[in-house]
């Protein structure tokens, strides 16, 4: 595997693979890879004929109180990993590398970043769609691969490659979770045994809005009215946001008449987990 720290290495890398004719998938992360990111790079190894993984830990997409200093950060371990999933090449730039002295470009999608995520983190989605609008460039993937965890993340990648016409299809990948429906993320590492425990609470809410979805509830409010109750059952749990949205759209819906997702916000402790849940609820008629 190949260790690529400059725009010009990896793209010297790139060259020589498509040179042979191979197709590139690309799999864009922060690193303290977890098995959701290792299933991004599967995917990407069994579709494509030369994996490309990025670890870059991304200063724009954090705000000023957030946990960019204490973002956990193992590149030696990452490698490892990335190397025994067959990553071809890693691309690992320094901050001013992506960023140098005058840098001042930066990519906003509008409406699907202003809610949820963007609402509650202002300027988050303007980094992420900056930074990875720029590793794209670099990259020139054939395919590159997202989780569904961060659901709203996705859809933005997925309308700003739409909408500046890049020839890159954007595969999503669905959610990895431990034995209890905790989402994988890397911020798991923060919570301490009691919080993990109480983190579970996250996908129990998901799946009880699913349950009464599919029991035929169809007023939005009274799904999230029960998914916020059980949540705020857990001692530990804050809650920043609890929605039923419109899985294209994001915003938000009142009455269910088809798929939508469910989308958390919560506070463990001093922990922030995101989570989500496409819930099929095909049109029945008298629902509506």
């Amino acid at each position: 595997m190949k260790i690529a720290n400059t725009t010009a290495e990896i793209r010297r890398i790139i060259s020589e693979a498509r040179a042979d004719g191979k197709l590139i998938g690309f799999v864009p992360t922060m690193g303290a890879f977890h098995a959701g990111h290792l299933a991004l790079m599967r995917r990407a190894r069994h579709e494509s004929d030369f994996v490309v993984a990025s670890i870059f830990v991304n200063p724009t997409q954090f705000g000023p109180s957030e946990d960019l200093a204490k973002y956990p950060r193992d590149l030696e371990s990452d490698v490892r990993k990335a190397e025994a999933e067959g990553v071809d090449a890693v691309f690992a730039p320094s901050v001013d590398e992506i960023y140098p002295e005058g840098f001042g470009a930066c990519v906003e999608v509008e409406r699907l970043s202003e809610v949820l995520e963007g609402a509650s983190r202002p300027g988050h989605f303007r980094g992420v769609a900056t930074v990875v609008a720029k590793l794209f460039n670099i990259v020139s993937p054939d395919r590159a691969y997202f989780g569904m965890k961060d659901y709203q993340q996705l859809k933005v990648i997925q309308k700003m490659v739409r909408d500046l016409g890049s020839n890159i299809d954007v595969v999503a990948v669905p959610t990895v979770r431990e034995s209890d429906g905790l989402a994988m993320s890397s911020r798991n590492a923060y919570l301490n045994a009691q919080e993990r425990a109480a983190a579970a609470i996250l996908y129990r809410a998901l799946k009880l809005a699913e349950d009464r979805v599919r029991s035929g509830e169809r007023d939005a409010a009274a799904v999230e009215t029960a998914a916020r109750d059980l949540i705020e059952s857990e001692p530990l749990a804050r809650i920043d946001y609890v929605a039923v949205v419109d899985p294209e759209t994001l915003e938000s819906v009142e009455r269910i008449t088809g798929p939508v997702v469910v989308a958390l916000a919560v506070r463990i402790g001093e922990t922030r987990l995101i989570d989500n849940m496409l819930i099929e609820a095909p049109y029945a008629a008298g629902t509506a």
